[in-house]
């Protein structure tokens, strides 16, 4: 390639539809300079042409990158511009993946946000959950695993595949000491439950959801709620599940009865259990992961959707998490020499 096609290289993209044109570039064309951002090019318009200028590999990922974004606006799909972030970085990973069949997989809509898979984990996740009865996913935070169980539940509900949800986490605090609260028992476990009910107001009406709670048709309690219960015909999601005991793991999957799906999710790096209690999480993956009808789907920081910052932090965690076990490690080589033979 020659540096004239590296550095001087531009394309077109017609849209063949102004309204269409409009979309795509955003409101305040928030959508383009995000590309131009991230993948080096100047963007502009003339009617519903665009026009890409860059270096030759740019343009051309742009051009591709367009083109697919216009195929899903042709579908009706909204795009925001955390959903242009995310086409980006798929497209970077995977030069040959089809963004319309991980964008169009609409799961819930709720006025103009549709809630779908926005990577190839999250895609692969809901096929588990479609598939099997259990499913975990696992993985650091931001990578949609409450979320999209939520969004599947509320699914499952609102088409009648299930008469029920039902939501719980383990009470342990995050390294915090939360102290005396006041209040009766649903007030006392609250804050432990106020994510679940913000993924849940995500997806549905204040007051539908809030009816749906006050009915007991989405129930949303601590763990510990789940001893001596048989759940049929309910969405059962166990969120959190790090911090669980072994025992409250095995508890809370023998609760499955007919007609039910239960998705457990987890990030064994916040694992906020006493020192010296095993996690129920590592635990199960270690002997439930080849039972058939259980399906374990792993995310990694590659699959973070949320602030692009969000997946530098968690990289620089794990790898002084890597240093801390090295040098543990070491240390542990280096007292072993030391040590009197005996």
């Amino acid at each position: 390639m020659s540096d004239l096609e590296r550095h001087e290289k531009a394309a077109r993209v017609e849209v063949s539809d102004n309204q269409l044109a409009q979309s795509l570039a955003g409101g305040h064309n928030e959508h383009f300079k995000l590309i131009e951002r991230r993948c080096g090019v100047q963007l502009g318009s003339r009617g519903s042409t665009v026009l890409i200028s860059g270096d030759g590999p740019s343009v051309a990922f742009v051009e591709r990158l367009l083109a697919q974004l216009v195929g899903i606006l042709r579908a009706g799909h909204p795009l925001f511009p955390e959903d242009i972030d995310q086409a980006v970085r798929l497209l970077s990973a995977n030069p040959e993946v089809e963004l319309k069949d991980i964008f169009l997989d609409t799961l819930v809509t709720r006025g103009p946000r549709m809630v779908s898979p926005k990577g190839l984990a999250q895609k692969l996740y809901v096929e588990a959950i479609r598939a099997a009865d259990i499913v975990f996913g696992v993985g650091p935070a931001g990578t949609g695993k409450t979320y999209l169980a939520m969004a599947m539940a509320v699914a499952a509900l609102l088409e009648k595949r299930v008469k029920r949800i039902v939501l719980c986490r383990p009470a342990v605090e995050a390294g915090e000491k939360l102290g005396f609260l006041p209040g009766d028992i649903a007030e006392k476990v609250n804050p432990y439950l106020r994510p679940l009910y913000d993924a849940l107001h995500d997806m549905l009406d204040f007051d539908k959801a809030k009816a749906l709670v006050e009915r007991g048709t989405i129930e949303v309690a601590p763990l510990a709620f789940m001893r001596g219960r048989t759940l049929n015909d309910a969405f059962v999601i166990l969120d959190e599940a790090q911090n669980t005991t072994a025992e409250q793991m095995k508890m809370f999957l023998t609760r499955l009865g007919y007609g039910s799906k239960a998705v457990v999710t987890g990030d064994m790096t916040q694992i906020d259990l006493p020192t010296g209690r095993a996690s129920g999480l590592v635990e199960a993956l270690s002997i439930l992961r080849d039972i058939e009808g259980i399906r374990v789907v792993a995310f990694t920081d590659i699959d973070v959707v949320r602030h692009p910052l969000v997946q530098d932090v968690i990289r620089a965690y794990d790898a002084l998490d890597r240093r801390r076990r090295e040098e543990k490690l070491s240390r542990g080589a280096v007292e072993e020499q030391q040590a009197p033979n005996g």
